[in-house]
């Protein structure tokens, strides 16, 4: 017997020298996941094999089912050194007494060692195999490091491994808090995955489950109630998508750092959820093809708070993979505010400093108009700013210069495209230039934090390489601006005075803009088509202010104001300094013609198929609620507006709104007090 007994010592001594060291490199790959700031999951990534495995360990797993899977699957785990000798003898008896193995003697270590190293034989020399290694495991890593393998390599069925994986995959959520029957399919799955699989065979999953229940309750896991309550639950028929939040900003974060595994970034998970919905519906409600982006920053830190890329990673129709908060697009007059805080940063101008809104040629035949055509006549700055009239913002960038103005935008860490071989001219104050949304919204974030502009922080698993503040206007000229945008009028339904914003709607009707800001966070929202196409009635305060305002809202608590420098100067027109009560330009101006020029409709086209829902639900309609925006040029006003031959409106403004009654053709006039007149031909759908 002795001898018998150290041969096998011997033999298992000589097989033990031959196993080659044990390699966990393989076993240790996990899937990529990056994570909000507060570590919630927000896009896992595949292995490169295309599985998925999730990092997980036993402290993130809901304790009843660690119990239940020991209860079911290693009674002994946490005293046995990785073999259990009572199995193994119970496991042997019933095979030699039956003829046929009945139940196995592998422990949950052994298990772990079959998936480290996975052998497709199912022999003696495999199961020693096994057991050597799963001795050689426990020592190497602890009964936790076991078990934390396990639950990080258990096969789910396809490509899912791991119980995080499978829990998101067959229930939505992580393993952190399970009911009863989730728990015991979890632990029931790993054994025959292929053939239990829920979302092709449910019903051998639930045999599964109900097995496992069985066998806990009778060993006191649960109590027979709970097992029969558990029994009742579904099981679930299919599989869920994996969590796809910030879907732009976690692939910009593993492409610029591939090798790490998991990646903490600044995004708060709560709100980047609430505004990619917000974003959805939008986007749903103005039509086909339409993308909207929306990006908060923190303005004490500069930390990316929320970054939404697009309505939807997957729309192909609307080329959702495009993250269009880094997109090169024309601002319109969302840079005005800046015109203004240098003029005022210069002494050229104060916010109750008044300017002349008429009509005016600029040398270079530069002759801009505002959007609706119309002019205010003499106006302070801050209500030329809240208008966002264009002939006021002109002439105080020809003022201050409009080179001067580029290089403070760039010097403030904007990247500003320019057409090619051109010099920074006057049409930059309405849009004339290229700019990202998220420079856009770091610009408004300066304003928020006295015109220090933030350097951008998007990861929060490391600390941020120091670097200066950059500035956008000083102390004095940011909190004018700020202040007068406080007073801009809010979109329909909005309240007044929370919020600083200003809208910007690009030439052609290609991208609506909203820029709002408090004390705390600056919110950033960009509208229209990735793929650079006019959208007729995309206008940023009707468009994009909305969803602002509501993003606004969703962000929580109450706006904080800009507090007052104590050099600023609070006053009214008349108790400035004279030089500042109006503006004086030395720059020679001649009167624009565009008053008596020839009467033409500017807005609709001739020919033009225009949809306002009549067919089908509002799209991105032209107006609000079905009704259609009319615009003219030139002429003497008072102008009468015509359809079909009947007057629809009489006005001394040059923009007006029709609403029709339904679909179908109509010829739309217009006649000026001199008699001229013009009209077009339309389609209403």
């Amino acid at each position: 017997m002795l001898v018998t007994g150290f041969a096998c010592l011997l033999a298992l001594w000589r097989f033990v020298a031959t196993l080659p060291p044990l390699d966990l490199t393989q076993a240790n790959l996990r899937s990529t996941v990056v994570l909000d700031r507060d570590g919630g999951l927000l896009r896992p990534f595949a292995t490169v094999d295309g599985r998925w495995r999730l990092p997980l360990t036993a402290g993130q797993v809901d304790p009843r089912l660690l119990a239940m899977l020991t209860a079911y699957e290693d009674r002994r785990f946490a005293r046995h050194p990785g073999i259990d000798p009572v199995a193994i003898l119970r496991a042997a008896g019933q095979w030699l007494r039956h003829g046929r193995i009945v139940s196995g003697g592998s422990t949950l270590s052994m298990q772990v060692a079959r998936l480290v190293e996975p052998r497709a034989a199912r022999s003696l020399n495999a199961k020693l195999r096994q057991g050597v290694r799963a001795v050689e495991l426990e020592r190497r890593l602890g009964k936790a490091g076991v078990l934390d393998l396990y639950l990080a390599l258990a096969p789910y069925g396809g490509p899912v491994e791991g119980l995080r994986a499978a829990s998101l995959a067959y229930f939505g959520r992580d393993p952190a808090r399970l009911s009863f029957a989730e728990a015991a399919l979890l632990v029931a799955l790993p054994q025959a995955p292929e053939a239990r699989r829920p979302d092709r065979f449910p019903e051998a999953a639930r045999r599964a489950r109900d097995r496992v229940l069985d066998r806990v309750a009778a060993r006191g896991i649960i109590t027979p109630a709970e097992a029969r309550a558990a029994k009742a639950e579904p099981v679930p028929h299919g599989r869920k998508p994996f969590p796809m939040l910030a879907a732009h900003a976690a692939e910009a974060a593993v492409a610029a750092d591939p090798t790490t595994q998991s990646i903490r970034l600044t995004l708060d998970g709560r709100l980047q959820a609430s505004l990619e919905a917000l974003a959805t519906e939008r986007a749903a409600a103005l039509g086909p093809n339409l993308s909207v982006a929306i990006l908060a920053l923190d303005n004490r830190t500069g930390a990316v708070v929320a970054q939404v890329g697009s309505p939807g990673h997957g729309d192909a129709s609307r080329l959702g993979a495009i993250d269009m908060t880094g997109a090169i697009r024309s601002p319109g007059s969302a840079l005005k505010p800046f015109i203004y805080a240098l003029a005022f940063e210069q002494g050229i101008a104060h916010p109750e400093t008044q300017l002349d809104d008429r009509p005016v040629r600029f040398p270079g035949a530069y002759a801009p108009e505002n959007f609706d055509l119309g002019y205010q006549g003499t106006v302070t700055a801050r209500r030329a700013l809240q208008l966002s009239l264009n002939v006021p913002a002109v002439e105080l960038l020809q003022a201050v210069g409009a080179a001067r103005f580029i290089a403070r935008l760039r010097e403030a860490g904007a990247r500003i495209d320019l057409p090619r071989d051109t010099a920074p001219g006057l049409p930059v104050a309405l849009g004339g230039l290229g700019i990202t949304l998220t420079d856009l919204a770091r610009l408004f974030s300066g304003l928020a934090r006295g015109g220090l502009v933030p350097p951008l922080v998007r990861r929060q698993d490391r600390v941020p390489v120091a670097a200066f503040d950059l500035r956008i206007a000083e102390p004095v000229a940011a909190w004018y601006v700020a202040d007068i945008l406080r007073g801009a009028p809010p979109p329909e339904n909005a309240l007044a005075g929370r919020i600083a914003y200003k809208t910007g709607t690009s030439y052609g009707y290609r991208d609506a803009w909203a820029v709002g800001f408090d004390r705390r966070v600056t919110l950033a929202v960009w509208v229209g088509r990735p793929d650079g196409n006019a959208v007729p009635g995309l206008v940023g305060r009707v468009v994009a202010a909305p969803i602002l305002f509501d993003a606004f809202a969703r962000f929580g608590g109450e706006p904080e104001a800009m507090p007052r420098p104590s050099e600023a100067l609070v006053a009214s027109t008349t108790g400035l300094p004279p030089p500042l009560r109006h503006l004086r330009s030395d720059v020679p101006r001649t009167v624009s013609m565009s008053l008596t020029a020839t009467l033409k409709i500017a807005y609709p086209p001739d020919g033009a198929r225009i949809d306002l829902g009549f067919a089908e639900p509002a799209l991105a309609g032209d107006a609000p609620e079905g009704r259609l925006a009319l615009k003219a040029i030139g002429g003497v006003p008072p102008l009468t507006w015509m359809v079909d031959g009947l007057p629809v409106t009489v006005g001394s403004r040059r923009q007006s709104v029709w609403s029709p009654e339904g679909a179908g053709f109509a010829r739309i006039s217009v006649m000026d007090a001199a008699g001229a007149s013009d009209s077009v031909m339309v389609r209403i759908e």
